[in-house]
């Protein structure tokens, strides 16, 4: 079967509709990029757009290359274990709609920081707001590239790690372009471009496929037990968490609770003008997220039936593979060109919108509010903002050649364990609590992140296993779960509430009180920042 599958595979289609994306994304991306005159043009897009638009680039944004190829992957092989990461994945927008979207958008001008320092100091808030937001976006990168490397590895026929490194570098360099030419602007149309192929391609194959079995999903569920060998444990829970179900828990709340501190996912709610248009953003990323996992379920048991899991794994890309090889199950090497190169499009995009949201933080938090104490000309702050971008690339894509092999939804709830453990107690607490203090929030931050960054380290996906970053021939893991979300964020919101509680120093009433009103009304919300 995966003879066949290589003798479909057409490298030279597969390169032609990937550059013809690249082509059209960058023309939009120079267009773009020609409004680029101030700091709000370069990180939040002016402002300028609407609602639906922004909720398009949202579902762009959160609609990653773990959404697409990694919960297809895990469906494919785990069966109704893997579509728990859709439901976690979607519960969790409810969440950020609910306590976050508005009051973030009335609050913040560019950053998550700006919302967390706004009634507290300045400093040493915005230096661990920063510090979390570059972690999250580290590992949510490590995905993408990772993703990346295993897709076009898998278009070019690419099994050796050389090969698969030096195409998660020409990823990298491409998303470097985007990010310095067209800012958050360029940005956001490449997401909302990105995100109507993505969800297209998927209704079409989710349709195909559903043909394939007479549109009777009882009968792809048969056809699934028996390419798995006559093991129907796939079709119920237990078969990835059953010997360790607090694993489950533990991702579970990672996914639910971090989708709400995510950092990228936050700075998109800074462009759009009003908070009006922010909630109502937020419903149209909910709407647009859940018809399409609703598509991801079909198309990794489809993959399951058509491709089988064994053909899946010992492709190159792995258990990431699952999506594509379907494409060229069900239309041949035409159809996996263009579903691959929708695939590549979503990487290019999330890793397009990490960046730009980490370079953000950098330069306005760290760079314009730390090193020059809020004292920073705003041309300055954009060029360090680019510098910065071209820092992370390089980053983005040593870590990507590290994590090839790994499956990207995995590695993308490690950054939300991260988010929900550092950001969202914080976020919480500032938002809903007058008695919340710097320390309070800076105990808080730097607890949440370095737990789930020691545990992560420490758990068996550091070490210990097959699967793990250095392989099972190296063991030095204590931590027994994968996922440090039930440990981690707890301690976070303990560590929030223990430090304020404990600091005799007492915040400024007047900010907290104007913070209240500017958050729930909105009034205020179009003026910088200044205090």
């Amino acid at each position: 079967m995966n003879d066949e599958l290589a003798a479909q595979n057409n490298p030279v289609l597969n390169i032609v509709i990937f550059l013809l994306f690249v082509a059209v994304t960058m023309v939009i991306v120079f267009r773009a990029s020609r409004n680029n005159s101030s700091a709000a043009d370069y990180y939040a897009g002016g402002r300028s757009f609407s609602g639906p638009q922004n909720g398009t680039a949202i579902a762009g944004d959160y609609l990653s290359a773990a959404s697409f190829l990694g919960i297809c992957g895990a469906i494919a092989v785990n069966g109704y274990d893997g579509f728990l990461y859709s439901l976690g994945f979607l519960v969790a927008w409810i969440v950020a709609l609910l306590l976050v979207a508005e009051l973030m958008r009335n609050t913040a001008k560019f950053t998550m920081a700006d919302v967390l320092s706004f009634r507290l100091r300045q400093r040493p808030v915005r230096m661990a707001a920063a510090l979390s937001t570059l972690a999250v976006s580290f590992f949510y990168l490590l995905a993408q590239m990772a993703g990346a490397g295993g897709l076009v590895s898998l278009l070019l026929g690419v099994d050796a790690k050389l090969g698969q490194s030096i195409v998660i570098a020409v990823v990298g360099a491409l998303m470097i372009v985007y990010v310095l030419i067209g800012g958050m602007k360029g940005t956001t149309w490449v997401q909302i471009i990105k995100a109507i192929l993505l969800i297209i391609g998927a209704f079409v194959m989710t349709v195909w496929v559903l043909g394939k079995f007479g549109f009777d999903f009882s009968a792809m569920l048969e056809a699934g037990v028996e390419s798995a060998g006559g093991d129907i444990s796939i079709l119920a829970p237990g078969k990835q968490y059953g010997a360790n179900p607090v694993d489950f828990i533990s991702l579970g709340l990672a996914l639910v609770l971090g989708t709400a501190g995510l950092p990228h996912v936050l700075m998109r709610f800074y462009t759009v003008p009003t908070a009006k248009e922010a909630r109502k953003s937020v419903v149209w990323a909910i709407a647009l997220i859940g018809i399409f996992y609703l598509f991801t379920l079909v198309l990794g048991f489809g993959a399951l039936a058509l491709v089988g899991p064994e053909t899946i794994l010992a492709s190159p890309g792995g258990v990431n593979s699952a999506a594509p090889l379907l494409a060229l199950q069900l239309g041949g090497s035409l159809l996996m060109g263009i579903i691959s190169a929708v695939a590549f499009a979503t990487i290019l995009a999330v890793v397009a919108g990490l960046t730009i949201t980490a370079a953000a933080s950098f330069a306005h938090d760290i760079y314009g509010s730390v090193i020059k104490k809020g004292k920073a000309d705003p041309a300055a702050e954009v060029r360090v903002g680019r510098y910065t971008v071209i820092g992370i690339g390089a980053v983005a894509i040593l870590g990507g050649i590290g994590a090839q092999g790994q499956n990207v939804a995995f590695l993308v709830a490690l950054a939300f364990a991260v988010a929900a453990s550092a950001n969202l107690p914080t976020i919480l607490y500032s938002l809903f609590w007058k008695g919340f203090t710097t320390r309070g929030a800076v105990g808080g931050m730097y607890t949440g992140l370095i737990s789930a960054l020691v545990l992560i380290f420490f758990s068996p996906v550091f070490s210990g296993k097959e699967t793990s970053v250095f392989g099972a021939g190296v063991d030095f893991h204590w931590f027994p779960l994968n996922n440090p979300g039930i440990v981690s964020i707890p301690l976070g919101f303990l560590a929030g509430w223990l430090f304020s509680v404990l600091d005799k120093r007492s915040e400024d009433p007047e900010l907290a009180a104007e913070m209240e009103v500017r958050s729930l009304t909105g009034h205020g919300a179009e003026k910088a920042v200044a205090h």
